[in-house]
């Protein structure tokens, strides 16, 4: 596992962080602390010893706080355990927390808009698609797996530091068609309704808004008019793309989703790089489904679920 894959799994970083923690109050608890508590009965005798002889001598001590002085200094932790012991319980609870219930993260680029928008704060279900194991991203219970339609946040497959997220518009088997930017499932015709214009936030233009309805799920998309259904040039190799057919003019393809792989696509059409250009998502890159807005820095009106 190279330095960057290292550095960019914060899994990782965190449960090397909970392991080591771990361990240091594990020792502390079994053995350090035994070992405080030895010496400082040890020592608390020897000190009840020589104030014995002092007192059969005429010789009176303030014995009560200067035992317990010397038992505080014995029996306090060392600061690099009793900051491990402090840390533990919270890196253990944020780490169960984010792998096996919910993950938060933050939308990064426009390529989800109007669904999602840049700086959306949002919480991805961690188990609604199996629990997995921290780390391996192996799944070891399976609990159900990706609709048309999800939100899903995945595994880049061309660069596992980095973290994805589209719309689920094939599952496996599905046949997969799209033409001068409409979508054909199966056969089946995606409906399309026309809905007013969307005005771009970051720059003064508008797209066409359309509520895409993906065989029973609803959702809305944008479309540049002035952007080609597909640069077949900006299309890569990847795995499985013998299932895939490219119209040379740019006007679309047909994917035939493999077994254990999904097709997605943002929801922003004109504007994703998604399986069009470098292909499917197979079932061990899946981090989760995504489902709620929870804060949005530039928008505090910006709260509640995904759809």
């Amino acid at each position: 596992m190279n330095l960057q894959l290292i550095l960019g799994n914060f899994a990782l970083i965190l449960f090397v962080l909970m392991v080591v923690t771990g361990v240091i109050w594990c020792l502390d608890v079994f053995v350090l602390a035994k070992r405080r508590r030895a010496a400082a009965e040890r020592a608390l005798a020897d000190y009840d010893a020589r104030s014995a002889k002092l007192s059969a001598g005429g010789i009176v001590q303030g014995h009560a706080s200067s035992r317990a002085a010397i038992e505080a200094a014995l029996l306090r932790q060392p600061t690099w355990i009793e900051y491990s012991g402090s840390f533990f319980p919270v890196i253990a609870l944020v780490f169960f927390l984010r792998s096996f219930l919910y993950e938060p993260f933050k939308i990064p680029s426009s390529s989800m808009v109007p669904t999602l928008l840049v700086g959306d704060l949002i919480l991805v279900n961690k188990f609604t698609y199996g629990i997995r194991l921290p780390v391996l991203n192996e799944k070891v219970i399976d609990v159900g797996d990706p609709k048309r339609g999800d939100v899903m946040v995945f595994k880049y497959p061309n660069d596992m530091t980095q973290d994805y997220i589209k719309r689920v518009i094939g599952v496996p088997g599905d046949k997969i068609k799209y033409e001068n930017k409409r979508l054909t499932i199966n056969g089946q015709a995606v409906t399309y309704t026309a809905l007013d214009e969307y005005l771009d936030d970051e720059r003064p233009v508008y797209y066409k808004q359309f509520a895409e309805n993906l065989i029973g799920v609803q959702h809305r998309i944008l479309n540049n008019d002035s952007v080609p259904t597909l640069n077949p040039a900006d299309v890569k190799d990847f795995p499985h793309k013998d299932a895939c057919t490219y119209l040379y003019d740019g006007s679309g393809f047909t994917c035939v989703v493999p077994a254990g792989n999904y097709f997605m696509m943002g929801d922003n059409r004109d504007n994703s790089a998604d399986s069009r250009y470098w292909g499917f998502v197979p079932n061990k890159n899946i981090v989760g489904k995504a489902f709620f807005v929870w804060m949005n820095l530039s928008n505090l009106k910006r709260i509640g679920g995904i759809h």
